[in-house]
């Protein structure tokens, strides 16, 4: 009998601001039941929606015969940033969700992608601009200055509605393609052993 080959797991966390919408992207997607972590917002968030994450979501989607991409949501409260620690320590790659309809979360989503260039500077990294369909979001572009982005970065933006399957694979795709182009670099870098 012949054994099936292990699947490949790739690790992709999602962080960003309460309400930037890494549960519904997660949920969105996933194939299976999503777990949550979700509780009663007992701070500002509550101003927001009644419940919040306060551990981690998690998701699965399954990319070919011999791949699974696991997705993790982070708490978005500063708060809970032990759970930044914790999830971006193994991570192949990142989304930064930042919200568009509401530029009084840019400033955190700024510390978030401050943190994860302090902590996760090798790692993947896509800028995903969310609630892109609502009348007050602001374009992505005009965003870029408030989180510290320099015109013209590596970074790639998106401009997306969460809850639009198309939209968040469009965002996997190219997560796991720059994943695929990061690895082979550093594989290349490498000195040929004799």
């Amino acid at each position: 009998m012949e054994r099936a080959s292990p699947k490949q797991i790739m690790r992709i966390v999602a962080l960003g601001p309460v309400g930037a919408g890494k549960t519904t992207l997660i949920k969105t997607i996933s194939e299976i039941d999503v777990v949550e972590t979700d509780r009663a917002a007992t701070d500002d968030s509550a101003l927001l929606k009644p419940n919040t994450t306060v551990a981690m979501d998690f998701g699965r989607i399954t990319f070919g015969a011999d791949m699974a991409v696991h997705i993790y949501g982070t708490p978005g409260q500063e708060r809970f940033d032990f759970m930044w620690d914790i999830l971006v320590r193994r991570a192949h790659a990142l989304m930064l969700l930042v919200p568009l309809h509401r530029p009084s979360d840019f400033f955190m989503a700024s510390k978030m992608l401050r943190y994860l260039q302090y902590h996760a500077s090798e790692v993947p990294l896509v800028v995903v601009g969310t609630h892109s369909d609502l009348p007050d979001a602001w374009p992505v572009e005009e965003v870029l200055p408030a989180l510290g982005i320099e015109p013209g970065a590596a970074i790639p933006i998106f401009a997306i509605n969460a809850t639009q399957v198309r939209d968040v694979v469009q965002v996997l795709i190219a997560l796991i393609e720059r994943y695929q182009r990061w690895v082979l670099s550093r594989v290349q870098a490498e000195p040929v052993r004799q």
